[in-house]
């Protein structure tokens, strides 16, 4: 091979080599940046963990508060997922239909899939809503937080609901953004699947 053969690819840039962005506006762009940190949780979780394992058998002084932080950990990371894979339009699709057709069906594709999202979303708010409602007020309607009922008892169970309902409401907002995009003529990016693959 010539010394020229490579010339092409070494002076592509990176920005030439990049993939397309798959953020479709700057509440996505936003919900990216949280859903990074979000995404740290697992790493204070795993840490914490490490503690308790260290103290329960190396000094013979289990916690008593490890085990509920770290399920409230994982369980918020999760939740924050969702409004992350949308964000970045990296949810779970079947694309058989979808990348068969043009670009007029593509676009009223994504119509109909974003009005369904949305859709779907609001209703899921809607039960987020009432769930964090039972668990953040007692039946006459005052303001008490679910507790776990252990020795410890924290209230992680009010607040896990509570983030699941923000989660939601995100993924909302973001689905009904999706929507004004895709009946404004605005397609949806195509996203490379196999990027990260082998």
């Amino acid at each position: 091979m010539t010394r020229d053969s490579h010339r092409p690819e070494e002076s592509a840039s990176p920005a030439e080599t990049a993939p397309p962005d798959p953020v479709r506006t700057a509440f996505d762009r936003g919900v990216v940046a949280c859903g990074r940190l979000a995404a740290w949780l697992v790493f204070v979780a795993m840490a914490i963990s490490v503690y308790e394992v260290i103290m329960r058998y190396a000094f013979a002084s289990p916690t008593s508060w490890v085990h509920e932080t770290v399920v409230m950990l994982v369980a918020v990371s999760f939740a924050f997922g969702g409004p992350a894979a949308m964000a970045s339009n990296r949810h779970i699709r079947v694309k058989v239909l979808y990348d068969s057709v043009g670009p007029v069906a593509r676009l009223w594709l994504d119509r109909f899939n974003d009005l369904v999202a949305f859709l779907f979303c609001a209703g899921m708010t809607y039960a987020a809503y009432t769930m964090f409602w039972d668990a953040s007020h007692n039946p006459l309607g005052e303001w008490q937080l679910e507790r776990s009922g252990t020795s410890w008892n924290p209230p992680f169970p009010a607040f896990v609901k509570g983030v699941i309902l923000l989660a939601l409401a995100i993924m909302c907002v973001q689905s009904l953004l999706h929507l004004i995009q895709s009946l404004r003529g605005k397609p949806a990016p195509k996203v490379d699947d196999t990027e990260g693959t082998a």
